[in-house]
């Protein structure tokens, strides 16, 4: 029996999508690249042509879907929309990376009930989301994750700039939020899509306990997790070294797509 190739595109071409994208031009079994969508289609084109192995075509983000089986959301959340409803219109499956944007966009899981299509969330930079999705099949008391990052790295959220926190003067640890994982999105929406993982997978994100720290001591994105459950307790942390394209961004979280990707196609799947 032939084995069949999933066509992937891949939507966004900055720190996250172009690393997913170079990992499928390399060549990952069972998933072939056919296209990406880019603000800068002529910068995109000149970064494949100098990185790739090959070019690919440049779509729209709406049109991504006329292309592929699976469409990976690398976008700021506010394009989520763009990426997510067309693919999951004609019953495929997308990626998505923005996990923040899915709580402005409910219609999505119902579209996906409709057609058959599939919203799949990588673990991004966190750990142990496995564990605490089978936590939440019993009983979860509570969830907190406390988030410290070196101060560059939350240049330009909006929370930041409503505090007037001065981001280069610090010399000592500042707390920029206290909240729910509901929340602390909208202040964070390109730090904390991690907290609201953690919210979809255990207690629900108006239940998951947030903290933002403004962290100059610290060179690494840091999570520090607790969850006390009636079936287990668990403390997690992790520790992100920030990408070089973009200090918002880990080096994990495009990794955690790619292996998202290949659990798509693989004849042993860890952790389901």
């Amino acid at each position: 029996m032939t084995k069949r190739i999933l066509k992937v595109a891949v939507g966004g071409f900055g720190a996250i999508g172009k690393a997913v994208a170079a990992a499928l031009d390399q060549g990952i079994d069972g998933l072939e690249l056919v296209a990406i969508s880019a603000r800068d289609v002529t910068k995109a084109k000149a970064h494949m042509s100098a990185q790739f192995r090959r070019s690919y075509d440049v779509y729209s983000l709406d049109a991504l879907a006329t292309t592929a089986d699976v469409v990976v959301e690398c976008c700021p959340a506010h394009l989520l929309d763009q990426v997510a409803r067309p693919t999951l219109e004609a019953g495929k499956v997308v990626v998505v990376a923005s996990v923040g944007g899915l709580l402005d966009a409910p219609h999505l899981k119902e579209i996906a009930a409709r057609t058959g299509g599939r919203i799949l969330v990588p673990s991004g930079a966190l750990l142990g989301l496995d564990a605490v999705q089978a936590a939440a099949q019993g009983r979860i008391d509570s969830v907190t994750i406390i988030t410290r990052k070196p101060p560059a790295s939350l240049r330009g959220a909006p929370a930041i700039e409503k505090l007037g926190l001065d981001l280069d003067g610090l010399t000592d640890p500042v707390q920029c939020f206290a909240g729910s994982a509901q929340d602390a999105i909208n202040g964070f929406p390109a730090n904390t899509n991690v907290a609201v993982a953690l919210g979809l997978a255990g207690i629900g994100t108006e239940r998951t306990r947030v903290e933002v720290w403004a962290d100059p001591t610290v060179d690494r994105n840091t999570h520090s997790i607790t969850v006390m459950s009636h079936s287990a307790n668990m403390t997690m942390k992790i520790e992100g070294i920030p990408s070089e394209d973009n200090p918002r961004t880990g080096r994990i979280t495009p990794l955690s797509v790619i292996s998202t990707l290949k659990r798509l196609t693989a004849p042993l799947v860890i952790g389901a």
